[in-house]
């Protein structure tokens, strides 16, 4: 069969050769990704872990562990889109994106802003990481349809990577006033809400272009997909390398790349948190060579990596949407479920926070608790997990590309 054969419109073809070092970094970020938002439901108080004034080592390292989620996540995105293209062609390819891309704006808006907020009225919506991830593979798409090769591609994405921090220089901060340029290209970071009328808001937490850089730059690299492994792992580690010398260079001497510079602390641990803590709204070009550079070191570290802790992984990271649907729905209905069991009343619910309703400052347990929650939460999602990911290696129904 010509591996560049394309299946019927109405059916794709079941993915029966998948790389298991993706899925297995993709399962390890799905993850400790649910650390993150079960901390932002459940923690008690709900203190920022990234303030030095009132962080502590454990709370900053929780939310720091977690950087490193939407950066693979994303980056894994552009590796898998340029190896969905192997079997499709280049029209067929630019057209699964664009229309993927507007699934996941359309998932983002409907179902996780329901999910996070539990409000059927919809006052406000968020863009996150999966509207990152579609307006991306949109762009992504329109650049597959316009013939651009793999190379310009990750080029492209790479330049934006590089160079959008020089917002933070040159931008004039009135700028962000303008909600088009907040969409795209925000130097600010989390944004503001903006009225969309009638007691509605939008708040965009990712900024699009800093985030299609980083899937254009996995497309791009996605190449490496198609040759030698052990050339692959070489390359990977050489750039993983790179990325965390331009961290340590960069960062270590404020030259460029973040828009928080780091400073010497009244103690050494919170010395290394404040070097460590790295600018996520947008992210940042020392967030991005961090991040990303531990990403590539797994994905060069576990080619050959086959034992009972990474076929667990791979199980979560065969069907990363999926999980990630399941997982705030029932990271929702476990809080709900604590906020009544502890003795919280419907008055408590906080009816001016949009998100998260069910997570008032007086709710809520000790950073021990949200792990033991999440502990439970992972384990919980292992067995759906494990029989969707075998669904669709069984079967080759159009609509499973999308899921």
């Amino acid at each position: 069969m010509n591996p560049l054969s394309s299946p019927k419109p109405t059916e794709v073809a079941p993915i029966r050769n998948r790389i298991a070092s993706i899925d297995l970094l993709r399962g390890l970020v799905m993850l400790i990704m649910a650390i993150d938002h079960l901390r932002d439901l459940l923690h008690h108080g709900h203190p920022n872990p990234t303030d030095l004034h009132t962080t502590t080592p454990v709370l900053f390292f929780t939310r720091w562990i977690t950087h490193f989620c939407a950066p693979a996540f994303v980056f894994l995105s552009g590796i898998s889109a340029f190896l969905a293209g192997r079997r499709r062609s280049r029209d067929q390819l630019a057209g699964f994106l664009i229309k993927r891309g507007f699934w996941l704006i359309f998932v983002e808006i409907v179902v996780i802003d329901f999910a996070t907020s539990v409000d059927p009225f919809y006052h406000l919506i968020v863009f996150q990481v999966i509207w990152a991830i579609g307006a991306s593979m949109i762009l992504l798409g329109l650049l597959v349809w316009a013939k651009t090769t793999p190379l310009t591609i990750g080029i492209i994405g790479l330049i934006i990577c590089l160079g959008h921090n020089i917002n933070d220089v040159l931008h004039n901060h009135s700028v962000d006033t303008d909600l088009v340029w907040r969409l795209f290209l925000s130097a600010r970071g989390f944004t503001t809400a903006d009225s969309l009328g009638s007691g509605h808001f939008l708040l965009i937490a990712y900024a699009l272009l800093p985030w299609t850089g980083v899937m254009l730059a996995g497309y791009g690299l996605g190449t490496l997909y198609s040759g030698d492994a052990a050339k692959r792992k070489r390359t990977l580690t050489v750039l993983a390398v790179v990325l965390l010398l331009v961290f340590g260079v960069f960062r270590g001497f404020n030259i460029y790349g973040d828009p928080v510079p780091w400073s010497i602390q009244n103690n050494d641990i919170l010395s290394i948190i404040s070097f460590l803590n790295v600018t996520k709204y947008p992210c940042s070009l020392m967030y991005l060579c961090l991040t990303l550079g531990m990403a590539l070191l797994v994905l060069a570290g576990t080619e050959k990596s086959g034992n009972r802790f990474t076929r667990i992984l791979i199980v979560y990271g065969n069907v990363p949407f999926f999980y990630y649907i399941c997982h705030w729905f029932l990271a929702q209905s476990i809080t709900i479920i604590l906020f009544f069991s502890m003795g919280h009343h419907l008055n408590e619910v906080n009816n001016e926070k949009f998100a998260f309703p069910f997570s008032p400052n007086n709710a809520g347990l000790p950073l021990a608790g949200v792990y033991a929650v999440w502990l439970i939460l992972v384990v919980l999602l292992y067995f759906p997990c494990r029989w969707f990911g075998q669904y669709k290696k069984t079967h080759g129904q159009w609509w499973l590309s999308y899921l």
